[in-house]
C-alpha cells in the first residue's frame, strides 16, 4: 500500500515533510514533486516520482499534472493522498478522488486568514478532507489538527546574554522560480556589517551590479548548517525559511514579499508576518523598515522547542460518494493537452 504525496517544492514541501512524520501513515509514502538542490537533498532515500514543474497559476502544469496521476495510480496501489499544494494539488486529487482514494488537503500555514486558490477550488469537490493551520479558521469542512508552527517558542532577550556580534549571516530568498526580491538585496548590502561572511541564496533574483556572492540555490543540508551557525538569519517571509530557522534556534529577521511591485502573486506574506509576531517567534519588517537595530536585535534572540509536537491525526476517510466520483470524473482533467 502507498500514500502519495505531491507537494510544490519549497515550504510546501517542508510542511508535508513534517506533517507526514506526525501523521503517522499506515502505508508507504511516495513523493511526487520536481527537482531541485532542496527536493533532491531533502527527500533522498525516498520513492519519489519527479514531474515538471507546476508554477503559481499554472493551468497547462495542472492538467499536465492530472495525466501524470492517471499514470501513477495504474502502476502503484494508492490507499491515501496527502499534499500541502499548491497547484501540483489540483491536478492529482481529482483524479484520486475520481478512483475512490481517499484525500487530505492540508492549506499552508502560508495562508492565514483564508484558503488560497488550491484550497478555494478544492473544497467544492465532495469528500476531500480540508484542514487549516489556523484554529480560527476551523469552521465547516475545515479542520484543525495541528500546525508546523506549534513546539517553538523565543527566548527573552536578556536570557541570550550580550549581544552578538554579527560575523556570519544567511540571506535566503526561497526556491520561487518567478518572482524576484531585489529589493530585499539592495536594502541589505547597504545596512550589513562591511565584513560579515553572508550566505546569499538568492533564487531567480536578478544581482547583476550588486557586490555580492549569490548562489541561485543550496541543497537543504548545506544551508540547514549554515543556519545553525549564522549569527543572524535573514529572509523573504516564507514557510520554509521560517521553520529552518526556527528549528535551528534562531529567531529570523522576515521581510514579506509585496505584490505591488511583482514579487508575489499576492500579499499572504504579510498575513503570515503579522501571525510570526503574534506568536512571538520571528522578527518582521517592510524593506523600507529594514535597519540595523533590528538586524540586531534578532542576533542577540534565540528561540527554543518546547516538548514535542503532537500528532497531527489525519480524518478517518470513507470511499467518496456518488455525487463525489461524478464530480471529479469531468473529461476536463483527461481531454485538455
Amino acid at each position: 500500500m502507498t500514500v502519495l504525496l505531491p507537494t510544490t517544492v519549497g515550504g510546501h514541501l517542508v510542511e508535508l515533510h513534517l506533517i507526514a512524520q506526525r501523521a503517522g501513515l499506515d502505508a508507504e509514502p511516495l513523493w511526487m514533486t520536481w527537482c531541485n538542490a532542496q527536493t533532491a537533498s531533502v527527500l533522498e532515500g525516498e520513492r519519489v516520482i519527479w514531474v515538471s514543474p507546476v508554477h503559481p497559476r499554472d493551468w497547462r502544469g495542472v492538467i499536465r499534472t492530472g495525466r501524470e496521476t492517471w499514470r501513477i495510480l495504474r502502476r502503484h496501489r494508492v490507499t491515501a493522498v496527502v499534499t500541502t499544494g499548491s497547484g501540483i494539488a489540483l491536478g492529482v486529487i481529482p483524479i484520486a478522488a475520481a478512483h475512490g482514494i481517499p484525500c487530505h488537503f492540508i492549506e499552508s500555514a502560508a495562508h492565514v486568514s483564508g484558503a488560497g486558490l488550491t484550497g478555494r477550488v478544492l473544497q467544492h469537490f465532495p469528500g476531500v478532507h480540508l484542514y487549516t493551520q489556523y484554529p480560527q479558521r476551523a469552521t465547516g469542512r475545515w479542520m484543525y489538527r495541528g500546525s508546523v508552527f506549534e513546539g517553538f517558542r523565543a527566548l527573552p532577550a536578556q536570557a541570550c546574554g550580550e549581544p552578538t556580534p554579527i560575523r556570519n549571516v544567511v540571506v535566503t530568498l526561497g526556491t520561487t522560480r518567478l518572482y524576484s526580491f531585489r529589493r530585499l538585496l539592495e536594502r541589505l548590502v547597504t545596512i550589513l556589517p562591511a565584513d560579515a561572511d553572508v550566505l546569499w541564496q538568492t533564487g531567480c533574483t536578478d544581482v547583476t551590479g550588486l557586490p555580492i556572492r549569490a548562489r541561485t540555490e543550496v541543497p537543504a543540508p548545506e544551508l540547514a548548517a549554515a543556519i545553525a551557525r549564522a549569527d543572524l538569519v535573514i529572509g523573504h517571509c516564507g514557510v520554509g525559511t521560517a521553520l529552518a530557522s526556527l528549528d535551528a534556534g534562531r529567531l529570523p529577521v522576515l521581510v514579506p514579499r509585496e505584490a505591488a511591485h511583482g514579487e508575489c502573486v499576492d500579499d499572504h506574506q504579510h498575513q503570515l508576518a503579522r501571525d510570526l509576531c503574534r506568536l512571538g517567534v520571528a522578527i518582521t519588517a517592510t524593506v523600507d523598515d529594514l535597519d540595523a537595530h533590528i538586524l540586531h536585535a534578532a542576533a542577540c534572540s534565540r528561540v527554543e522547542r518546547i516538548g514535542t509536537a503532537p500528532p497531527f491525526r489525519l480524518q478517518q476517510s470513507s470511499r467518496p460518494g456518488r455525487a463525489g466520483r461524478e464530480l471529479t470524473r469531468k473529461r476536463f482533467w483527461r481531454a485538455h493537452p
